[in-house]
């Protein structure tokens, strides 16, 4: 079945059929459990949210306004799934850009002239990246991983973060210099 996340969401709310419902769940299962482990880090709160998420867009998918993207707004509804949880937990991983001494780490971003898409064209390996990027913080890893593995625009990514866009892009930019460091320092 070739038919577009809106084709399959007018179709279920026509027919409420739940076959239809489970293609949407099976499209984005995985890509919505990578995204969510950016945040939480934990494999059973991650399926927690997950099921939570899908639970909340079935509960929800008669009021999907069919003039946005479905993926962006499924995302988005476990990105607040997943904060929601991380609130109840009073463990919000995510930390502030300050090192232990206080400096705000993004005024040491290192300027090289070679571009970070030279770096990964390099015969880099899946795991090498991910590897990598695990010494990004949360908000970077979330990012890059939505844009380059998920193909969401950066509109897209600022909608589902609940971010005005500027601040996404500079964001997306700050994130592609600490992955470019973190490339260039040499292994100890």
């Amino acid at each position: 079945m070739n038919e577009t996340d809106e084709q399959l969401v007018r179709k279920y709310i026509q027919e409420r059929d739940e076959e239809i419902f489970s293609i949407l769940v099976d499209r984005y299962m995985k890509h919505l459990y990578n995204f969510v482990m950016q945040f939480v880090n934990d494999q059973t709160l991650a399926e927690d949210i997950v099921q939570e998420t899908f639970v909340k867009v079935w509960k929800h998918l008669a009021r999907f306004d069919e003039r946005k993207k479905f993926k962006t707004w499924i995302f988005t509804i476990a990105k607040n799934t997943a904060f929601d949880a991380l609130k109840k937990k009073k463990n919000i991983p995510f930390s502030s850009f300050s090192d232990e001494q206080g400096k705000n780490m993004l005024e040491n971003i290192i300027d090289t002239s070679e571009q970070v898409e030279d770096i990964l064209d390099r015969q880099t390996t899946q795991e090498e990246l991910s590897e990598k990027m695990a010494f990004l913080t949360p908000l970077y890893r979330t990012i890059l991983t939505l844009c380059y593995r998920d193909q969401f625009s950066l509109h897209e990514i600022a909608l589902i973060l609940g971010e005005p866009y500027n601040t996404i892009k500079s964001r997306h930019q700050r994130a592609l210099s600490a992955l470019k460091k973190i490339f260039l320092t040499p292994a100890s």
